[in-house]
């Protein structure tokens, strides 16, 4: 049995959200055990009505939780006997080979970082993503955890977004862009510049596709983007934003007219797969990479459904063994033999963001 940490307390609907995902996802994965970590009273009947066999959970009981609001310091200090904390431990401690949660982001990242550590050799942990584009699902990442990035992280997101890329899509050599302000060498930041001198050298293993803007991210002109968490959050804030726009102007104008709605109705079935590709449920789950376990991040308005599809991604990631496979691809990875000067010590201090990290929720 793969046995996966639910942080059952955790979101905008939540237990009730988590339960539903949970069944989902066991009518595909019978090979699934859910640990639910939560209030028992509350979880029960749900469980029940949802009709998860018991062979195939376990509750652990605690009536603790963080709030959506908690700034993530707090969060630390005082949630060690939270819903979100235990499901952490339980990765840590082997008893959970991932854990998924749609809390309060901040306080989850805070959080993981603290109890898993970081992989051997990685500055900083990434959050990443799969988002839709025009040519192909793309990965994104940093969406968020690290306001602001040394080449050296840049660099590093690059290795751990083709290993990402390779696991969840299915790809066997993504392509790697770096998100800038423009296409030409002399633009962007130092950072951004260090980042592509290391990434475009012959000896790195890496398929570099050089900067790439915004249009080339919408387009899929790349299968990995990296970015800092500043304007990565940023991109997927908007990206979020303009399919919910086109989404209420589709329904407007279909509602416009009379001949509008049976234009509708006749292409319906055209809709339908336009609803099918750029539901954000579809895309749910972001990672926290680079850290020693798997923690998978749900949206915390997400329905059962958008859940659902957080989990399936945590499963993808065990299986596909996604922490060894970011070890390899950094093995022999000499930034000082390419003229670019190693950091000076990890950065492994716990995450404390302001309010600007719980925008991912």
């Amino acid at each position: 049995m793969l046995p996966i940490a639910l942080d059952a307390m955790g979101g905008d609907k939540a237990p009730a959200i988590v339960v539903e995902g949970a069944r989902y996802v066991h009518k595909a994965h019978p090979h699934v055990r859910f640990l639910f970590f939560g209030d028992e009273q509350q979880l029960l009947p749900l469980i029940e009505k949802n009709k998860i066999p018991k062979h195939l959970y376990d509750i652990i009981h605690t009536p603790d939780r963080v709030a959506m609001n908690e700034k993530p310091s707090v969060a630390v200090r005082k949630g060690r006997t939270s819903s979100m904390r235990l499901a952490i431990e339980a990765v840590r401690d082997g008893k959970a080979s991932a854990t998924v949660s749609a809390g309060n982001t901040g306080a989850l990242m805070a959080m993981s970082k603290l109890v898993l550590k970081s992989l051997p050799g990685i500055y900083r942990p990434a959050i990443v993503a799969v988002m839709p584009a025009i040519r192909r699902k793309i990965v994104l990442l940093d969406l968020g955890a690290n306001l602001q990035c040394s080449h050296h992280e840049l660099i590093q997101f690059a290795y751990m977004g083709d290993a990402f890329a390779k696991a969840v899509l299915g790809m066997s050599n993504p392509k790697i862009g770096l998100l800038n302000v423009g296409s030409e060498e002399e633009k962007g930041h130092d950072e951004v510049k260090l980042a592509a001198k290391f990434l475009k050298q012959p000896e790195c293993p890496l398929n570099f596709g050089g900067y790439v803007e915004g249009h080339d991210m919408v387009e899929g002109s790349v299968d990995v983007v990296v970015t800092d968490g500043f304007t990565g959050n940023i991109a997927l804030k908007t990206a979020e934003g303009t399919g919910k726009m086109i989404r209420q102007i589709i329904k407007e104008t279909i509602e416009s007219s009379f001949l509008a709605k049976i234009g509708f109705l006749l292409a319906q079935p055209a809709f339908a797969t336009l609803k099918r590709k750029i539901d954000p449920r579809s895309y749910n789950g972001a990672m926290f990479i680079g850290l020693n376990g798997i923690a998978v991040k749900s949206h915390g308005g997400s329905d059962g459904k958008g859940f659902a599809n957080a989990i399936r991604v945590a499963i993808t990631l065990v299986e596909q063994d996604i922490n060894n496979k970011i070890i390899e691809e950094l093995k022999g990875t000499d930034m000082t033999s390419l003229g670019i000067a190693p950091a000076s010590q990890p950065r492994n201090e716990p995450v404390f963001l302001s309010d600007v990290s719980e925008s991912i929720n």
